[in-house]
């Protein structure tokens, strides 16, 4: 299934717009000791560097609540319709505002439980500060979901095999990365596979890296499932 081009421009727009204006809920969060959730369609917060959105974009969405026991750990309940198109990205986030040639490193852990049914994809999303380019890291998926573009064949890096996708929704481009295999623990290392595209020509080294985020691409999760980050850093230099 194709990616849904009405998340790009939502991200470009309304991104400023879910850091000001968004207000707090209150959600039927799993985990008895969080510090802060919500229910809220944008409901964000900040903590420890990062910044939480509960982020129900897409069309046809039905409920979904978040949590956080801290900005590394934190999760969410959705209950999204068996219908196709994707329904919302709850996500965490770590500005980085640096060109690729510039990064020292960017490296990332990541420990996740997803569940067996529903389909979605945990992935991070990457954008450069003027959302000219996307690059998204699938480290595991299930149910009917696809990402936008055609097959680029596997490669190897970050510590991971993918399969590459390269395509365009008319905003922006899209690179993605599929896992080989899912995985739910481990570390990427992202510039190495920033700089491998740009070396193919497809953006410019010069690209200044802005947003890092990791999360659940939620098309469908009927009857309510739980999503939890037990951990999940970004680091840089």
């Amino acid at each position: 299934m194709a990616k849904n081009a009405l998340r790009k421009i939502t991200m470009a727009v309304l991104a400023p717009a879910m850091a000001i204006g968004a207000t707090v809920g209150l959600a039927s969060a799993p985990a008895s000791a969080a510090v802060w959730n919500s229910c809220d369609q944008w409901g964000n917060t900040s903590l420890n560097g990062y910044t939480l959105y509960n982020n129900i974009w897409g069309s046809g969405a039905g409920s979904q609540c978040i949590w956080a026991n801290s900005g590394t750990n934190w999760g969410v309940w959705a209950n999204h319709p068996n219908t196709g198109g994707i329904k919302s990205y709850p996500n965490s986030k770590k500005v980085i505002n640096k060109t690729i040639a510039s990064l020292g490193s960017l490296t990332s852990n990541y420990n996740v439980t997803v569940p067996s049914s529903g389909a979605y994809n945990t992935s991070y999303d990457i954008w450069d500060t003027d959302y000219d380019y996307e690059i998204m890291l699938w480290v595991n998926y299930n149910g009917a979901v696809g990402p936008l573009g055609t097959s680029q064949g596997n490669v190897t890096l970050g510590g991971h095999t993918w399969t590459v996708y390269k395509g365009t929704n008319g905003v922006n481009e899209v690179f993605s990365f599929l896992r080989t295999s899912d995985s739910s623990s481990g570390t990427v290392n992202i510039k190495p596979i920033l700089s491998w595209i740009a070396g193919k020509g497809w953006m410019s080294s010069n690209e200044t890296i802005g947003d890092v985020q990791f999360g659940y691409e939620i098309t469908s999760s009927s009857g309510g499932l739980d999503f939890t980050t037990n951990n999940l850093t970004v680091s840089s230099s």
